[in-house]
């Protein structure tokens, strides 16, 4: 049995030279794994939850954390393997109604580019930068490797874990992104690895609808890799060319309108991704509480966050997602979403800070793999007392979903499976005949 190894150069020109047909197929194989690992058994998949151990953290003291990731498909076992560095709690439990965003002194404002002058963009860095008081400042991209064995055993392939955990965490996101109706306004919070593969699927698979991406960050200067990557290099070219309507604007805390300009990102956003080791809000509660931020459905993706003490979203906002609307289904209405959607329910009960500290049970979250598959999610809708598939369509296209992941050692494998049989295709990497 050959062994396939994908360096993390290798990992990153193979991404790269994905179609968007072939992210739909990777999707597809996604989409069916979460399915199955909701809804499946022993006795009908190997993917059911039954067969994904839940992760083990090992701390260290030089204050970095690595994660031990097993899961199985049906058809290969595997594990990643990841460290990063441990975020601090905040000094303070307490979050108030409203997060700790103020506006910074500085005479510079967002910048904003139109396609069409991509080549000749210049970036300017504005007034030196401020601490950030609502993300962590240490760098916590996941460093590690995937390992996966076939049905016997035998190691098949080994993969470098840093890119593959960035687009399998933007790839799953996509599931409910790509089932909204509009997505003409997104706001992404972070300028990393998860922000960079968020935007770049976002624009394969919706591209020509899309007409503004909003980034925020915490600096300008932690900004301006992505954007040089975004405006000059080659692999986004047909990305800046296919849709002549879309803008970008970068934003950090550093400028001057900070509060004034954070509230109408967010009020204005179809889309919210949020892609930071965050330990506070990233924006205050009532942006979107208030009877003003209610007014229009919007999808949000929560994926920086994965302790307890880590948080992006303000838990006021979950908990108004999941009030009950009297005698209306959650479906109904776009206000109130009623339950949040999670890609693990009892990882993200036991390690995601926004369900923890707004306090959110079991009977309140509901399975992504649940809900993917409509026609099977709508019989679940009907016997809560929903209208079945037209009311599920209705929300999941156009209300308020809240989508938290802290990720599953079963994305990772799913996915990992499907690259070492594309890399093999592409002569991608290094391909060990007899192991």
């Amino acid at each position: 049995m050959p062994l396939t190894i994908l360096t993390d150069s290798d990992v990153r020109s193979l991404l790269h030279s994905l179609n968007r047909e072939d992210i739909l197929a990777l999707q597809n194989n996604l989409a069916e794994a979460l399915h199955d690992y909701s809804t499946g058994t022993q006795e009908t998949s190997g993917c059911c939850s039954a067969n994904q151990p839940q992760r083990i953290s090992i701390p260290s003291e030089n204050g970095q954390t690595t994660l031990f990731m097993p899961a199985r498909t049906g058809t290969t076992t595997g594990v990643k393997i990841v460290t990063l560095a441990s975020v601090p709690a905040p000094t303070s439990s307490k979050t108030s109604s409203s997060s700790s965003v103020t506006s910074k002194t500085s005479s510079s404002s967002s910048i904003i580019s139109k396609t069409s002058s991509f080549s000749n963009l210049t970036l300017t860095s504005p007034a030196p930068s401020v601490k950030a008081s609502m993300t962590s400042s240490q760098n916590t991209t996941p460093r590690g490797s995937l390992t996966i064995l076939d049905s016997a055993g035998t190691p098949l392939g080994f993969i470098n874990a840093e890119e593959l955990t960035a687009f399998r965490t933007a790839l799953a996101s996509m599931l409910l992104f790509s089932k909204r109706q509009k997505v003409h306004s997104i706001a992404v919070f972070g300028a990393g690895k998860q922000a960079y593969w968020h935007i770049r699927l976002a624009l394969i698979l919706r591209g020509a609808e899309i007409h503004h991406i909003n980034i925020i960050n915490r600096s300008f200067a932690t900004t301006e890799p992505l954007m040089r990557e975004i405006y000059k290099s080659e692999d986004w070219t047909d990305l800046r060319n296919a849709n002549e309507k879309l803008r970008f604007s970068v934003m950090s805390e550093e400028y001057r309108d900070y509060a004034r300009l954070l509230k109408e990102h967010v009020r204005s956003a179809d889309v919210i991704f949020m892609c930071t080791p965050a330990i506070l809000p990233l924006f205050p509660a009532e942006h979107l509480t208030s009877s003003e931020g209610r007014k229009k459905g919007r999808y949000l993706s929560l994926i920086g966050s994965y302790k307890p003490h880590m948080i992006e979203l303000h838990p006021d906002i979950l908990r108004q997602a999941v009030e009950p609307d009297h005698r209306h289904h959650h479906h109904k209405h776009a206000d109130k979403g009623g339950v949040v959607v999670v890609d693990s329910l009892e990882a993200c009960l036991k390690e995601a800070g926004e369900i923890i500290q707004a306090g959110i049970g079991a009977a309140q979250l509901v399975e992504v793999g649940e809900l993917i598959m409509v026609k099977k999610a709508a019989m679940k809708e009907i016997e809560m007392g929903g209208e079945g598939e037209q009311g599920l369509k209705r929300w999941m296209e156009g209300g308020n979903v809240i989508y938290k992941s802290v990720g599953l050692g079963l994305m990772d494998l799913c996915v990992g499976e499907d690259l070492v049989s594309l890399a093999r295709d592409r002569g991608i990497g290094t391909t060990i005949d007899d192991f």
